[in-house]
């Protein structure tokens, strides 16, 4: 991307964004916009910029979610919830929805509650964000990798940056740079504790026969359990070449991500693929071994679990007697079976990355930020949004929003 160099009007200070990101971006346009005295320079080591944004929500770009309440929008952030409660009474999702659909960026709900570009393209939001920066006067430079930061030894003095296109002079410096361990590496040298990174919505490898060769095949509403941490989730499920995905497995991977990152990945889980509590369960099984005597059990799926599915978890509860019909059930099979249904475990023995988007817990401890400003504590001028912070989001674009948040508040404040 071309480099947009402003014009040559005097400024009364330098503000440098690190990070061509979504916090990134909006703290940059932000800042520009309503401060043009001040030169606002965003930097990116790659060659292009709002990479995360392209490949989001399979290439379609999740801007955010259609949750509007603030105290509900943090029940979905495992990490940073408290943090982010104040931010988003100033700038949250109906704000963000608002602030791309004036620029010319249609919206629309799904029914899960997600928001995508009308258009089903990311490029569209990518478009729009450079256009904001480019006539707010942001100047954009790509492949420009920082590789030392120094903050000032007094008050009149600079930040410099020591970049690949040469040592830069800042006012204000606001790093968005992601899960970067080189810039975690840098802030902790300035003094910041850097809570360890760890991988978070991410699926679970698992080898298990009674879900092997049956991949695409999906249950609408399942729960699925950590008993050895306590942990809980529910949300569609669904079975892969590689073992289990779908928005309940990506919860509990990120609600659960320190946990099963100390345990390597190899963990018990639970599966109950009705959705429903067991004694519901034992009873429809009782009725329609009262009312459906003669129907063979196998032939006869239940609780919207697919054919092919449900003969392989009943094959696993009743055999060698899969041929069973439903008045033949007794106690314990019926037990047996509604075992498979509702607290089978399965072994897992790994993760895999969840698509192509990759989301980390850890981070900038957030006890060092304040969050009416997303400033450092330890380094006035030095602000802090995005992935580099400690803050993570359930799937459904709940990371995004807290980009905009965090760059919004972020870039309002880096030019007082």
């Amino acid at each position: 991307m071309n480099v947009q160099v402003r014009s040559s009007s005097p400024h009364l200070f330098a503000a440098y964004v690190i990070g061509g990101g979504a916090a990134g971006f909006f703290a940059a346009i932000r800042c520009a916009e309503l401060y043009p005295e001040a030169q606002v320079t965003l930097l990116e080591r790659g060659k292009e910029v709002l990479g995360k944004v392209k490949i989001s929500g399979g290439g379609r770009c999740n801007v955010t979610h259609a949750c509007f309440v603030p105290k509900e929008l943090i029940k979905h952030y495992p990490r940073g919830s408290k943090e982010l409660l104040g931010p988003f009474t100033r700038f949250a999702c109906g704000d963000t929805m608002e602030w791309f659909e004036s620029r010319g960026v249609s919206l629309k709900v799904e029914e899960d509650g997600r928001v995508f570009p009308a258009s089903d393209d990311s490029q569209s939001v990518i478009d729009c964000l450079v256009q904001a920066a480019r006539q707010a006067g942001v100047r954009i430079w790509t492949s420009c990798r920082v590789d030392g930061l120094h903050p000032p030894d007094r008050p009149d003095q600079k930040w410099k940056i020591q970049t690949t296109a040469g040592l830069l002079e800042a006012d204000r410096v606001l790093i968005a740079t992601g899960s970067n361990p080189r810039m975690w590496e840098a802030l902790a040298q300035l003094g910041h504790s850097i809570v360890e990174p760890v991988p978070s919505l991410f699926t679970f490898n698992i080898q298990d026969v009674r879900i092997k060769d049956l991949q695409g095949l999906s249950v609408p509403n399942a729960i699925v359990r950590l008993p050895q941490h306590g942990l809980e989730s529910s949300g569609p499920l669904l079975v892969t070449h590689w073992g289990l995905s779908g928005p309940g497995i990506l919860r509990l991977s990120a609600w659960g991500a320190h946990l099963l990152a100390q345990c390597r990945y190899r963990f018990a889980l639970q599966v109950n693929w009705t959705g429903l509590a067991i004694q519901e369960v034992e009873s429809e099984l009782d009725a329609l071994r009262a009312l459906q005597g003669k129907r063979q059990i196998l032939a006869h799926p239940l609780f919207g679990i697919p054919q092919r599915l449900w003969k392989s978890l009943c094959s696993a509860a009743l055999k060698p007697r899969y041929t069973l019909r439903w008045g033949d059930l007794d106690r314990t099979t019926r037990q047996a079976l509604c075992h498979q249904l509702c607290a089978g475990v399965f072994e897992v023995s790994g993760k895999s990355t969840f698509k192509e988007e990759f989301v980390t817990a850890g981070g900038v401890d957030l006890r060092e930020v304040d969050f009416k400003r997303f400033e450092s504590k330890r380094h006035p001028g030095l602000f802090l949004a995005g992935e580099v912070l400690d803050i993570d989001a359930i799937t459904g674009g709940f990371n995004f929003q807290a980009a905009w948040t965090g760059g919004w508040i972020a870039g309002e404040a880096m030019g007082r």
